[in-house]
C-alpha cells in the first residue's frame, strides 16, 4: 500500500503540464546531446543546469528536466555510433562493434530500431527496480570497497581480449596503452608523472580529446588515404523498417543485458560504460563463436544498449539513497540537488517525497515518450548517410573541433585530439583494436585509486587485494575470463582440422 500511495503521489506531480512538457523537452533535448560526437550525458546535463536556475524551476522540475536530459542523451548517443562508426558518448563505445557493420552492411534503420527499443527495455526496467530495489540494492553496494572494485576492474581487463580482437596480444597491447596513457598528469600524491615539463598535461588526457580523436578524426584518415572505400562515411542506406523477427530474437537479451548493467549502475562509479561493456561480453559468451559478435549482429546491439541505459538507471539509486553519486552525470545532477538545498540520503523519501516519487514517475513516463520519439525519427537519423561525403566528412570534422575547443578552450586539446587521430589511423592499418585504449583511459584513473586505497588501508599488504569473498570470486572470473578464449579457440579449431 504505501508504494501504491508514493506512485499516487509521484504521478500526480508527473502528469501536471509543466512536468510533462519539461519531461518531453529533456528527452528531446537529450536525444540530440547525446547524438553528437565527444558532448555526452554529463557535459550536456552540465551546460543546460544554468537554464534550469535563469527559468527558476523549482526542485522537482529542474530534477525532472535534468534526468529527461539524462536519458535521452543515453538513448540518443547509439546515432553516430551505428551511422558513423563515431561514438555519441562513452557507453555507446560498444554499440559501435556491431551497430557500424549493420550500418555499412544496408541495415542502419534496423540497427537505430533495434538499439531504441533495447534502450527503451533497460531504462524501463532500470526505473522499475529503483522503485523497488533502492534500498536493498544500496546496501549491498556497500559491501563494495577498494579491493573489490580493484578486481573488478581488472575483470574489465582481463575480458578485453574476448571482446576486441581475435588476436588477444593486440587486444592487451592496446589495453597497456590506454593505460598508459590514464597515468599521464598528477598522481594521487600530487607529484607530476609523465608530463615533461608541459603545464597542459598536468591534469591528465580529457577523455572526451581522445575518444574524439581515435574514432573521429582517425575516420578523416582513412576517408583521405581510401577515397572513401573503408570509411564508414557514405554507407548504404538500406530500407527502413522495424525488424520485428530481430527484436523477438534478442528479448531475452535484451532482459539479461538490462540486469548485468542496472547492477553495474548501482555500484558508485561503475557507471553506464562498465554496464555496456559486461553486458556486451557477458552476451558474446553465451553466444559463443557461433554468435559472430563484431560482424554486425542485432543482438550485439541490443546488450550494449539495454545494458548502458539499465546502467544509467541504475546510478541513480546510490546517488538518491547515499548521496553517493554512480556515475559522472549523476555527479553533476547531486551537485545540481545540493544547490537547490536537497541532501540526497536515506531521509530524502520520507523528507521530500514529492520530489523523488515525482522524479520516478516522470522517468516512466519519459521512457515511452522517449520510444515513441526515437523509433519514427529512425528515418531522419539515417538520412545522414544520404548526405554526400564531401559535405559530411567536414561537418563531422568541424563538430569534433568546435566541440571539444568549447569544452576546454585549449588549443593545445585540438592539436592532442589531431595526435591521437594520427595514433588511431595508424592502430587500424596494424589492425590493433582501439576500443581497449578508450577503456584503458576511462577506467585506468578510478583503477588506480582504488588500488591505492587499498595499500593505504592494510599499510602496503597485498594480499588484503584478496580479502573478501567478492574479492577472490571477481579475481577468479578474471583468471578464467583471461584464459577461457584461447582454450575455446584450440578446442573449435581442432573439429575444424578434423573436417577438413
Amino acid at each position: 500500500m504505501d508504494l501504491l500511495n508514493n506512485l499516487a503521489l509521484g504521478f500526480s506531480v508527473a502528469l501536471s503540464f509543466n512536468t510533462l512538457f519539461l519531461a518531453v523537452a529533456g528527452c528531446f533535448l537529450g536525444t540530440i546531446i547525446g547524438a553528437l560526437p565527444g558532448l555526452g550525458p554529463s557535459n550536456g546535463v552540465a551546460i543546460l543546469i544554468p537554464i534550469s536556475f535563469s527559468l527558476g524551476l523549482d526542485a522537482t522540475s529542474a530534477l525532472v528536466l535534468m534526468t529527461s536530459v539524462y536519458y535521452g542523451a543515453m538513448y540518443g548517443g547509439r546515432i553516430s555510433s551505428i551511422l558513423l562508426n563515431i561514438p555519441g558518448d562513452e557507453p555507446a563505445l560498444m554499440t559501435t562493434l556491431d551497430g557500424y557493420p549493420m550500418a555499412k552492411a544496408g541495415r542502419a534503420g534496423d540497427a537505430l530500431v533495434i538499439s531504441g527499443v533495447a534502450s527503451f527495455v533497460g531504462a524501463f526496467l532500470a526505473t522499475i527496480g529503483l522503485m523497488l530495489l533502492a534500498p536493498y540494492l544500496a546496501r549491498i553496494a556497500f559491501q563494495f570497497g577498494p579491493a573489490e572494485y580493484f578486481a573488478l576492474y581488472l575483470l574489465a581487463f582481463a575480458t578485453l581480449g574476448g571482446m576486441a580482437s581475435n588476436n588477444q596480444a593486440k587486444a592487451a597491447m592496446a589495453a597497456c596503452i590506454g593505460l598508459g596513457i590514464a597515468m599521464i598528469g598528477q598522481d594521487g600524491s600530487g607529484v607530476p608523472r609523465f608530463t615533461h615539463g608541459n603545464l597542459h598535461l598536468l591534469d591528465g588526457i580529457d577523455f572526451l580529446v581522445a575518444i574524439v580523436g581515435l574514432f573521429a578524426i582517425s575516420e578523416v584518415f582513412v576517408f583521405l588515404e581510401t577515397q572513401g572505400k573503408e570509411s564508414s562515411i557514405g554507407v548504404k542506406l538500406g530500407k527502413v523498417t522495424v525488424p520485428v523477427r530481430d527484436i523477438i530474437a534478442s528479448g531475452w537479451t535484451m532482459l539479461r543485458a538490462s540486469l548485468v548493467g542496472f547492477v553495474a549502475g548501482v555500484l558508485p562509479g561503475a557507471g553506464a560504460s562498465l554496464g555496456s561493456f559486461l553486458a556486451y561480453m557477458s552476451e558474446k559468451n553465451i553466444a559463443g563463436e557461433k554468435g559472430k559478435f563484431g560482424t554486425g549482429v542485432p543482438r550485439g546491439v541490443a546488450a550494449p544498449e539495454a545494458g548502458n541505459n539499465a546502467a544509467a538507471g541504475g546510478a541513480l539509486v546510490p546517488m538518491l539513497t547515499l548521496g553517493v553519486p554512480g556515475s559522472g552525470t549523476t555527479a553533476v545532477l547531486l551537485a545540481l540537488l545540493m544547490t537547490l538545498n536537497i541532501t540526497p540520503g536515506p531521509t530524502l523519501f520520507t523528507d521530500k517525497p514529492e520530489v523523488v516519487w515525482g522524479l520516478i514517475a516522470t522517468l516512466l513516463i519519459a521512457n515511452f515518450v522517449l520510444l515513441a520519439m526515437n523509433v519514427p525519427m529512425v528515418k531522419i537519423f539515417v538520412r545522414i548517410l544520404m548526405v554526400p561525403p564531401a559535405i559530411l566528412l567536414p561537418g563531422v570534422t568541424m563538430i569534433s573541433f568546435v566541440g571539444i575547443f568549447s569544452l576546454s578552450g585549449s588549443d593545445f586539446d585540438l592539436l592532442l585530439m589531431t595526435a591521437f587521430g594520427v595514433l588511431g589511423w595508424v592502430l587500424r592499418k596494424m589492425d590493433v583494436p582501439t576500443v581497449p585504449i578508450i577503456l584503458g583511459i576511462l577506467l585506468g584513473g578510478n583503477m588506480e585509486d582504488n588500488l591505492r586505497r587499498a595499500m593505504t588501508l592494510s599499510d602496503g599488504d597485498i594480499m588484503f587485494l584478496w580479502s573478501s569473498p567478492i574479492a577472490i570470486g571477481l579475481w577468479a572470473f578474471a583468471i578464467a575470463g583471461f584464459v577461457a578464449p584461447m582454450f575455446l579457440r584450440n578446442l573449435l579449431k581442432k573439429p575444424q582440422a578434423v573436417a577438413d
